[in-house]
């Protein structure tokens, strides 16, 4: 049985190496990530590889273009066999409706959900940009602006997800990069949260890749995280 609140990112650069770890993890995680890396290497026909495993596939290519363009390729990610797809919510209002309105044409399963802010965010480093502020009130807003555009959810760090469900309500989907299991290396994330400190927080699904990829055992990793989800419930 598949674990609905989990998504494994595919970061990897090859077909060879995507297609095992989506073989290796598509049987227990609900969601599998296909992320820029690997389109970028392998292009649109890894998506339906990817779901072949029964996996739903998230597209993360955090679309940020002109509304028109934004549309045609929300429609070309429906096309290649994305359940979910994500854009920036900077984008702002018509990028937004238009990608709700582009994947609602092709069909209405398919989840559109904004990046609010990265996870390789804090507050020094929004200092260098003109969205200075503290990164939960800006996440807070362009949630509220994401589902006043009528998109799904938001994906958005752990840090942020209590911030995002008061403003937008608890049925507005919080996907939830920034997953680092206790010990584990941060990497390049700044904040994080342990699966079950972001379940309580109100995430819905989590998005875990190198804790998982990189382990130097994947599938003791893959059970520890599974086991953590299922006791925070």
């Amino acid at each position: 049985m598949r674990e609905e609140r989990l998504c494994v990112a595919l970061d990897f650069a090859s077909r060879g190496e995507i297609l095992a770890a989506a073989r290796r993890f598509g049987a227990k995680a609900g969601w599998l990530k296909v992320g820029l890396e690997a389109f970028v290497a392998e292009g649109p026909r890894i998506v339906p590889e990817v779901a072949e495993t029964g996996a739903r596939v998230f597209l993360d290519l955090k679309l940020h273009d002109i509304p028109t363009t934004v549309a045609r390729a929300i429609a070309a990610a429906v096309r290649c066999g994305a359940s979910m797809v994500n854009v920036h919510a900077l984008g702002g209002r018509e990028m937004l409706v238009a990608a709700r309105e582009s994947a609602g044409a092709a069909g209405p399963s398919v989840k559109v959900i904004a990046v609010t802010l990265l996870t390789s965010h804090d507050s020094r480093s929004l200092a260098d940009l003109p969205i200075a502020g503290h990164p939960e009130g800006i996440a807070r807003r362009l949630a509220a602006l994401a589902k006043d555009c009528g998109l799904d959810g938001v994906i958005c760090s752990p840090r942020d997800v209590r911030e995002v469900k008061v403003a937008c309500g608890s049925g507005f989907l919080a996907v939830v990069p920034g997953i680092r299991p206790a010990g584990s290396d941060r990497f390049d994330q700044k904040r994080v949260a342990t699966p079950a400190e972001a379940l309580r927080e109100g995430a819905d699904l989590l998005v875990v890749g190198r804790p998982l990829t990189a382990a130097a055992d994947p599938d003791a990793a893959l059970e520890s995280i599974l086991a953590e989800i299922q006791s925070a419930s």
